[in-house]
């Protein structure tokens, strides 16, 4: 980044607007939020990782796993957090990474942030259409093709983050308030009327004898990958009121939050199934070929048949909502790259909503690239096209925190920026790296488990994450660019 370019941009917050700059003063903490909620799709999280974690994982323990999934991501967040203060970018990895490692190292994390970005996108196309083409049969009884479905739905999506980020963030907060509710609603009435048949049983999920039975790992493998979006905070730092002030509050909030919520929902479940048996029916269930049904078995019980009914229609609107979140992150970064001049120039091209109208529209084109040959080849887009992409997307992200986290330390040892908080910038991102270094080994070791898929597919998806580092950081040499910001 040019001296010129990088005094305009990292004075955002104190009224930098200059010819291809995002809508100023958009989103508030509570906007923000709901794009980082509507992107980790609580719900999804839930009723799809949740009964594999139990199932395979540490059983009743999962909800320790998640409080530990929590506390690294957390740690993370505060040398992240420390970064945001100096660096205001809509491609916030690939900034803070090149800020403290260099120009070549930050290309490198934007090739892995894209390939993060658009795989997870187009996993979550594959199982909303299956989950809409089951309410189709339904309710309709007519058998619209997923692929088909998933086609309207890019166009819907385009529509809407081509129509500015506000709006988006309006449609985003009815969606989340909606899935969140029916949980919290069946969690607290769970836990007001003393749980399930062996009581609440907090020793059951919350001991450490608890979080280390089982396979612990793989709990905390799904755990951590029910993370996956927090991050998103500082991507709309460009959009945001007061930046300094309000992306700090959303990332800690937004952790703190996602973080409680898994923990107590799913100490709710465990309670409602009974510890000693919710492996048991974690594992039933997900035999049945329905791992939901761990979820909506007993917030039917507890709440009346119609809770049961309204999961599934939840769960569309859940997952719409999270690809219309990915969508807003994956177009601000082409957007940013190309006006880095990494990329083409005119993805930074704006409408008159000062929305990233042109990389919304790659972003869209590569969606379809992705999720079309999986409906070609007749591949069910639930075990392929979701658990493939999806479990590479985790991968990929879990690569950018640990070399985001690794920049902080190294930016804040060499930079003469004043910061000389010990905790924010070196003890607080060092324990998080090493948290994440090590979510990033049981991942890998766990990968075929991730993805469910077979070895050999496990290792082709998991070498693609190298792979965007190295075209990513191939990506200034390309452009005619090189040197450090």
């Amino acid at each position: 980044m040019s001296t010129r370019t990088s005094r305009m941009r990292h004075a955002a917050g104190d009224g930098y607007a200059s010819a291809g700059s995002l809508r100023q003063n958009a989103l508030g903490v509570m906007g923000i939020l709901f794009f980082v909620l509507s992107a980790q799709a609580p719900l999804t999280g839930v009723a799809g990782a949740a009964p594999v974690a139990v199932a395979i994982g540490n059983g009743p323990g999962v909800p320790a796993m998640y409080v530990v999934a929590g506390v690294v991501v957390l740690l993370f967040s505060v040398g992240y957090v420390a970064m945001g203060r100096h660096v205001v970018d809509a491609g916030a990895f690939y900034a803070y990474v090149g800020k403290g490692l260099g120009a070549t190292a930050g290309a490198g994390s934007a090739g892995v942030a894209l390939l993060a970005y658009h795989a997870i996108q187009a996993a979550v196309y594959g199982l909303f259409g299956a989950v809409m083409n089951g309410l189709a049969v339904q309710y309709l009884e007519t058998d619209v093709p997923w692929w088909l479905i998933a086609l309207g739905t890019m166009v819907l999506v385009q529509a809407l983050g081509a129509a500015g980020v506000d709006v988006g963030a309006k449609v985003l907060a009815v969606f989340v308030l909606a899935e969140i509710s029916l949980l919290l609603v069946f969690g607290i009435v769970t836990f007001l009327t003393g749980g399930g048949p062996e009581g609440l049983a907090p020793e059951a999920s919350f001991s450490l004898s608890a979080a280390l039975d089982g396979a612990p790992g793989v709990a905390l493998m799904f755990a951590v990958a029910s993370m996956f979006g927090f991050e998103a905070t500082a991507i709309y730092g460009e959009e945001a009121r007061d930046p300094h002030r309000t992306v700090p509050q959303a990332t800690y909030l937004a952790v703190v939050l996602v973080t409680a919520f898994f923990a107590f929902t799913s100490w709710m479940l465990i309670s409602a199934h009974g510890p000693s048996s919710s492996a048991a029916a974690a594992g039933k269930a997900l035999e049945a070929g329905d791992g939901a049904a761990f979820v909506a078995a007993p917030v039917s019980d507890e709440l009346g048949a119609w809770a049961g009914d309204a999961l599934p229609i939840l769960l569309a609107t859940s997952l719409f909502a999270s690809i219309l979140a990915f969508h807003n992150s994956a177009n601000r970064y082409l957007f940013s790259l190309g006006r880095e001049g990494l990329l083409p120039r005119r993805l930074s091209a704006l409408n008159g909503r000062q929305s990233p109208w042109l990389a919304g529209v790659v972003q869209t084109v590569i969606a379809a690239l992705l999720v079309f040959p999986f409906a070609l080849a007749g591949k069910d887009p639930v075990l392929t096209l979701f658990s493939w992409l999806s479990g590479l997307a985790v991968l990929a992200i879990m690569l950018l925190y640990f070399l985001t986290s690794v920049s902080v330390i190294v930016y804040f040892r060499q930079d003469g920026s004043g910061d000389t908080r010990v905790w924010n910038t070196l003890i607080a991102p060092a324990l998080g790296a090493g948290g994440i270094a090590g979510a990033i080994w049981l991942i890998i070791a766990n990968f075929t488990t991730l993805i469910g898929g077979d070895a050999t597919t496990a290792i082709w998806l998991a070498l693609t994450v190298p792979g965007a580092l190295v075209l990513g950081m191939a990506m200034p040499r390309l452009a005619g660019r090189s040197g450090r910001r």
